[in-house]
């Protein structure tokens, strides 16, 4: 197994997938903290490895991979001792990637990103109602997936979870699961707490974001 090294921050929901994976799987690897505050994610050095300068990047033996998603099945697909985390079987394949293209498009992107960026980078204080409407959407649809499952894939844990694990517990910060809209999700959530690393993985970097986005002095547009 080469030498496996993760560049990114902790606060990042993405980060935070790779971390989980990474744990999941039990495999060593080293953490190069790339503050993107501080533009760490712009100078050359970085730019030769991920030329998009997004976090994260996992090297493997030299090799640079970006993206979380294609981290995760990277590593998955490489040394799972299994293919209970992405399944070989196309059909069941194809339901986790349905879920991480989702996470890509919808609840990071559209949800997450759509609401965090403006905040971060761009001073605003105000959520509005829009995007409020966009992350209750995301609930909903995710409690759908849960309907008949206790996974979000199937009946057991798999790459789809870990991804939206970060993403979900990272848009609380704006709007709370509610119990009775969403009890599938909740109950969901609650699970993926008690994963043995959550807290390492996902926990502590979620602190760090709901700090950083409370820091703000936000308010949820009425």
């Amino acid at each position: 197994m080469g030498k496996l090294v993760l560049y990114g921050m902790d606060p990042s929901p993405p980060v935070r997938t790779v971390l989980l994976v990474l744990n999941e799987l039990q495999l060593p690897y080293e953490y190069k903290v790339v503050n993107l505050v501080e533009r760490d994610n712009h100078n050359d050095e970085y730019r030769k490895l991920n030329p998009q300068g997004t976090v994260p990047t996992l090297v493997d033996d030299g090799h640079a991979i970006t993206d979380s998603h294609a981290i995760i099945a990277y590593l998955a697909s490489k040394y799972g001792k299994n293919d209970s985390l992405y399944p070989k079987d196309l059909v069941k394949r194809s339901i986790v990637d349905q879920r991480l293209y989702y996470d890509t498009g919808v609840i990071f992107e559209r949800a997450l990103r759509g609401t965090t960026k403006p905040i971060i980078f761009a001073n605003q204080t105000v959520v509005p109602k829009s995007q409020i409407e966009i992350i209750s959407n995301v609930y909903e649809t995710v409690n759908g997936f849960l309907k008949d499952h206790s996974y979000v894939a199937g009946d057991h844990l798999t790459l789809a979870d870990l991804s939206l694990i970060p993403a979900i517990s990272s848009l609380q910060v704006y709007l709370d699961i509610d119990a009775v809209k969403y009890p599938n999700l909740l109950a969901w959530f609650k699970r993926a707490e008690k994963l043995p690393y959550y807290e390492k993985a996902n926990g502590k970097g979620l602190k760090q974001f709901f700090d950083i986005v409370k820091s703000k002095n936000i308010k949820i547009e009425e």
